[in-house]
């Protein structure tokens, strides 16, 4: 019998054409210097003249989780500001301001928030982006990023989960532990992973339970996976429903009508 091997992906581009094609709408927006807000499939991406400020994602835990997963803010402190501020970098300046937070803190969970929502925002969508624009300028004392950045730091990250495991899949379904014929060892990053994987959480559930970056998650599920340590759980296709039954004709009820008459005359 000849083992017919199925090719992985094909590797992600590195140059500057493919940088450009992650989102050309944002390209134009970075080149003219735009304030406002992108909304994209998975995700948003706030920019103040061109600049990426801020990030936000579904698939990735944000600013508050970040800052309060490890006891470098209280839950109840972070409240406290969001219920005063307009969204979650006003509140973080806030809490800047207030001296709840140093400054270098709250800077790296910032840009590491954003790079991580910005992966997912970057993401290949199947409807087309929206932009809103608003001229409110903004003076905020938390770093922006270039949007050049950004896109050459997806692409970065994209070509090395390819490298680590080509399957995407454990990125996003459940995933179920696997039984390796050797059991190779595992970090203990990669164990407190491992030791949440219940048939249930994906990747990106188990790093919001972790209060960790969804992408440094993927890494970790990535290894897993190529270690035979975990697999994702594969989806249930429903069985086809039946087909309708055919229409009832004129000659159909007709006959009908004769076997029943045929029946009483019995």
């Amino acid at each position: 019998m000849t083992a017919v091997r199925t090719p992985p992906p094909p590797l992600p581009v590195r140059d500057k054409a493919a940088a450009r094609a992650l989102s050309p709408m944002l390209t134009r927006l970075a080149e003219e210097r735009a304030t406002g807000v992108l909304l994209r499939e998975h995700g948003t991406l706030y920019l103040a003249e061109g600049r990426v400020v801020h990030a936000e994602s579904p698939l990735s835990p944000g600013l508050d989780v970040l800052l309060t997963a490890h006891g470098t803010l209280a839950a109840a402190a972070w409240q406290r500001a969001a219920a005063e501020a307009a969204g979650p970098l006003q509140a973080a300046e806030l809490l800047l301001e207030s001296g709840l937070l140093p400054a270098g803190a709250l800077e790296l969970c910032h840009l590491d928030a954003l790079y991580d929502a910005g992966y997912f925002a970057l993401a290949q969508s199947s409807t087309p982006g929206r932009f809103r624009y608003d001229n409110t300028p903004r003076t905020g004392p938390l770093p922006s990023v270039p949007v050049v950045a950004l896109e050459r730091e997806t692409l970065r990250r994209r070509l090395l989960l390819h490298r680590l495991w080509p399957d995407p899949a454990a990125d996003s379904a459940p995933l179920i532990r696997a039984d390796p014929a050797t059991a190779a060892p595992v970090t203990p990053r990669q164990r407190a992973v491992l030791d949440r994987v219940d048939g249930v959480r994906t990747a990106v559930e188990i790093a919001r339970n972790l209060g960790r970056q969804a992408f440094h998650t993927l890494v970790d599920v990535r290894r897993l996976a190529a270690a035979g340590h975990v697999t994702p759980v594969a989806p249930v296709h429903p069985d086809p429903a039946p087909p309708p039954p055919p229409p009832v004709t004129d000659p159909d009820i007709a006959l009908l009508k004769r076997l029943r008459d045929a029946l009483e005359a019995l």
